[in-house]
């Protein structure tokens, strides 16, 4: 069952075995036959809700009246952005170099680097800007004063960090951030402040957004709280060439988007916000070319498909 469901629910177990500390007891402090039996019957357990959840995933009539409306938020880069963005494009020729490169285009084996250009996307001062303008403006909305939002970024790539950033800047905006050096409680937490309704003065002077890592995918629930989702930037994981997986990427937006349109969700709309920086002249760059792969329908097929 390759589904959107499974491949990011398999991150979230290996995620949850580091912090349990699970495998270091099953491989150090119990004798090699009593580990095998223990982990024969965790994998069975493991299985059997596989089986229930994946149905449940995908149960259409718990969806009825729940409508995912998806913005395209466009901005275009300064021309100064634009000079660090062609520069970033690192190993290839000058004479190629152009907005319009795309991850296919860089070979590692020659020596080209697409981290750093996936680095200088996510850092562009108006993605940021962007950002900050999005979040004002849906709290700003009647009826939106104390509504959270989520925002998804590519930890591999800082984006998460740029995110936080941007709108800690804003006095009155703010953000609570998952810090690599938190704890697990205190990591739930922070999780729980958008999962649960407000009841204090205290929750409701919190900010009211929340940057997640795409890694953070699966296994939360935050539909009770949240209706509106930004992607800070759409995801590409890869070396370049030949390296990316369109469907796992696909797969991992949709688990995210999947945090908060699921089933109990109290609003009749979900709101989804693609920040997409374009050239300075308009022209397509890194963001319109991931945003058209991700969100192609047979891709989108493939990721979702399971044992119809």
């Amino acid at each position: 069952m390759g589904n959107a469901y499974v491949i990011g629910l398999s991150n979230h177990w290996r995620n949850l075995e580091k912090e349990s500390g699970r495998d270091i007891f099953l491989s150090n402090f119990l004798e090699p036959k009593q580990s095998r039996e223990i982990r024969k019957n965790i994998y069975l357990k493991c299985q059997d809700y596989l089986d229930l959840a994946c149905c449940k995933n995908k149960n259409e009539e718990d969806m009825e009246g729940i409508e995912l409306v998806t913005h395209r938020e466009r901005m275009r880069m300064s021309d100064e952005e634009g000079e660090l963005y062609k520069k970033s494009q690192s190993g290839i020729n000058l004479a190629v170099q152009s907005f319009a490169i795309k991850p296919e285009d860089f070979d590692v084996t020659a020596g080209h680097d697409v981290s750093k250009l996936l680095r200088q996307n996510a850092k562009l001062a108006c993605r940021g800007r962007k950002l900050v303008e999005l979040c004002k403006n849906i709290l700003s909305e009647e009826g939106n004063n104390s509504s959270k939002i989520i925002v998804f970024t590519d930890g591999r790539i800082g984006a998460g960090i740029i995110a936080k950033d941007s709108l800690m800047k804003e006095e009155a905006l703010g953000c609570t951030w998952l810090d690599e050096d938190d704890t697990v409680e205190e990591k739930n937490k922070k999780l729980a402040w958008y999962q649960y309704a407000d009841v204090t003065e205290e929750d409701k002077k919190r900010p009211r957004v929340l940057v997640l890592h795409f890694a953070h995918a699966a296994g939360l629930n935050l539909q009770a709280e949240c209706s509106n989702m930004i992607f800070f930037t759409p995801l590409y994981v890869g070396e370049g060439g030949t390296s990316g997986d369109p469907v796992s990427d696909s797969s991992t937006e949709l688990q995210a988007i999947g945090r908060v349109f699921r089933p109990g969700q109290p609003k009749s709309k979900v709101h989804l916000y693609r920040i997409e920086v374009e050239g300075p002249r308009g022209e397509e760059c890194l963001d319109t070319h991931l945003i058209r792969r991700n969100t192609d329908e047979d891709t989108i097929q493939m990721a979702v498909n399971a044992d119809d």
